[in-house]
């Protein structure tokens, strides 16, 4: 009989798992309040689920008080970080299943998880006339998953080299450690940035015509990039070009990595303005509203500034992730639906909000691909792949590129899952890579900008429910759980 594996202690995972239902349970009684106010009977329902939610993470605490969270192994963490999202996401669909929307466990599942991860996938309709706790919780999930993935990226995935993000650590968080030497410090310092940007936003939208509490939903969702709105119509239902162009300008913002910021603020605005992801993911940004808005001008006959604005508006909206809808981009014609399934997939930068595959991995990529041709030309010369002036490591490149196989072969496999459930040829296709690169909507009359999720087979939501978590959690951290010698001592 084989000895169970060391260092694979539940003490610690299920304390600090207790720790996180805890604050999800505070983070409960602001709808409550919102509920309460205008006398809506879903405060009922917050209130019981703070209670449930709270008991359960008390329970965990005292429970496991004894252990030391503080120096956890590898397995270890490999384990709290996918542990911790699901759990979560579980207890956060509590006061969707049971409010008066009238949830199936399946809906308020999927709401959850696509909200606590940012993808901005809905299944739900009315959210004009929707109570004011719902529209809050959905904003607040997106929130606390935004400044939660933005922590996993700095704080926990370089540790566990997944997919390449040593890269990042060495780039960004090494060089931060400098000025706060601690961890905890320096995702305090990273959560003050989140929170001074959201403020800024909020007030913004509120200046721009929305009321205080569209704005401070909307704010939430922008910045996390997540895209939940307080609309069907979501951003549309403004008919604001000012409003359209801070979202645009926020969703970019966001799309940052926020140690970079953080550096900025302490008087290092050199990384930010040199970062070679950063450069990218702006310039692809630049070009894919260039060549929509001279689409939609030639093509669609639509005047010039609204051109430019919907271009970019939609550009920003899919690249980080966020989901935004101003216009239904479905109907502008095949090379735009392209060109937005390609930006589904690239994402923001590495440590921001965002989803997608992330644009460092393609600069990597086009290192290897760039030296790979350079060997072909002049084969006696050693050539070197650098990062922002630094070598790039083969055991990096090597990752990003297993990350793509593992992304192409995940996106094979849902969309298959989903034709199998009985959805179309587009409709799986975009579904799938929607969630694994935590976007929002689809394509297709079904599950594009003008519908939802809602009308999807029981069985499609539990599949796009984990596929959502598992792009959230950059694939390799929840499929080595699946791995025989992981387990193994």
């Amino acid at each position: 009989m084989s000895a169970r594996p060391a260092g694979l202690a539940l003490g610690p995972l299920l304390q600090v798992c207790g720790l996180l239902l805890i604050g999800l349970a505070l983070a409960m009684l602001i709808p409550m309040l919102a509920d309460l106010a205008v006398g809506h009977e879903d405060w009922e329902v917050f209130l019981a689920s703070a209670a449930l939610t709270l008991f359960v993470g008390a329970a965990l605490v005292l429970a496991n008080r004894g252990a030391d969270f503080r120096a956890l192994t590898m397995r270890q963490v490999f384990m709290l970080t996918t542990l911790a999202w699901t759990t979560t996401s579980a207890f956060a669909a509590l006061p969707l299943a049971f409010s008066a929307l009238d949830l199936s466990l399946a809906d308020a599942v999927f709401e959850a998880v696509s909200g606590i991860t940012t993808t901005g996938s809905t299944v739900i309709t009315g959210l004009d006339t929707a109570p004011p706790g719902i529209l809050l919780w959905r904003g607040i999930l997106q929130w606390l998953g935004g400044i939660g993935i933005v922590v996993t990226a700095v704080a926990i995935l370089p540790v566990l080299s997944v997919g390449g993000m040593q890269l990042f650590r060495s780039e960004s968080s090494d060089r931060s450690e400098k000025v706060l030497p601690r961890s905890a410090q320096i995702a305090s310092a990273i959560g003050g940035v989140y929170v001074g940007l959201t403020l800024a936003c909020l007030l913004t939208y509120w200046w721009l015509g929305m009321t205080l509490f569209e704005a401070t939903v909307h704010a939430m969702t922008t910045v996390a990039t997540g895209g939940y709105s307080t609309s069907d119509a979501s951003i549309g239902h403004f008919a604001s070009p000012g409003m359209e162009w801070a979202a645009t300008l926020f969703m970019a913002a966001g799309g940052v990595p926020f140690v970079l910021y953080l550096q900025a603020l302490r008087g290092r605005p050199g990384p930010l303005l040199r970062d070679i992801q950063v450069r990218w993911y702006f310039a692809v940004l630049a070009v894919a509203s260039l060549l929509l808005t001279v689409w939609l001008i030639r093509v669609q006959a639509i005047e010039p500034l609204e051109a430019m604005r919907s271009a970019a508006f939609t550009a920003a909206s899919i690249m980080t992730g966020t989901g935004y809808s101003s216009i239904d981009y479905g109907q502008w014609g095949t090379f735009p639906i392209i060109l937005l399934f390609f930006l589904k997939c690239t994402g923001g930068c590495t440590g921001s909000t965002t989803g997608g595959i992330k644009m460092f991995r393609f600069v990597v990529l086009y290192q290897v691909a760039r030296m790979q041709m350079a060997r072909l030309v002049q084969p006696s010369i050693v050539f070197k792949m650098t990062y922002n002036g630094r070598v790039i490591g083969e055991d990096t490149a090597i990752s990003v590129m297993a990350f793509f196989f593992v992304f192409a072969v995940s996106f094979t496999t849902v969309a298959g899952l989903l034709a199998a459930l009985g959805l179309d040829f587009l409709t799986a296709m975009s579904a799938s890579v929607t969630a694994l690169a935590n976007v929002g909507p689809g394509l297709g009359p079904i599950i594009g900008p003008a519908g939802h999720f809602g009308d999807l087979p029981e069985a499609a939501k539990w599949v796009l429910s984990a596929a959502m978590l598992l792009g959230r959690l950059e694939l390799f951290t929840v499929l080595v759980l699946l791995t025989p010698h992981f387990w193994r001592s």
